[in-house]
């Protein structure tokens, strides 16, 4: 999918590209770092999902994206199973800080939850933090329903973690 605003040009596709999958990490790690002060923990959380999904990934039923501004990337989402064959995860949305402004979170969203229905799951499930206040009004625009929080101590900060859910 690509798109123009404000002249720029917005281009969500596959992350089958070589250098996607360490971008996602490497990225991940430098944004959380810059905004929320996150440790290391959390590029090894996303490295993690990462190489599950690398190693392990059902093409039919999941799948990752990029997001590019202006032929750069700046921005990530992937879809995978989870223990229910009905239930799918949304992981690691990512928008660099220097790309907000142009909705791509809203089109990863909507990239991945169009994916999910075509794949057949009747449910989305993520997890996320309290404090990522732009992601979470995503989720709730897309009727996501928030269905638990826990506090816990991850990253080098004490968080309250949340459970978030659609119905298809």
């Amino acid at each position: 999918m690509t798109l123009q605003d404000a002249g720029r040009t917005v281009r969500i596709r596959p992350a089958d590209q070589p250098g996607d999958l360490g971008w996602v990490v490497m990225a991940h790690g430098e944004a959380y770092h810059r905004q929320f002060d996150w440790n290391a923990d959390f590029e090894a959380l996303v490295a993690r999902v990462v190489a599950d999904f690398a190693a392990d990934h059902d093409p039919d039923r999941e799948a990752g994206w990029i997001a590019e501004l202006d032929g750069r990337r700046v921005g990530s989402i992937f879809l995978v199973g989870s223990d229910d064959p009905m239930v799918a995860k949304l992981r690691i949305l990512l928008v660099t800080p220097d790309a907000r402004g142009h909705r791509i979170g809203t089109l990863l969203v909507r990239t991945c939850l169009q994916f999910a229905r075509r794949a057949g799951y009747r449910s989305v499930t993520l997890w996320t933090n309290s404090v990522l206040t732009a992601a979470r009004r995503i989720y709730q625009g897309f009727g996501f329903e928030l269905r638990q929080e826990d506090r816990h101590h991850s990253f080098g900060h004490d968080l309250v973690g949340q459970h978030w859910d659609l119905v298809l």
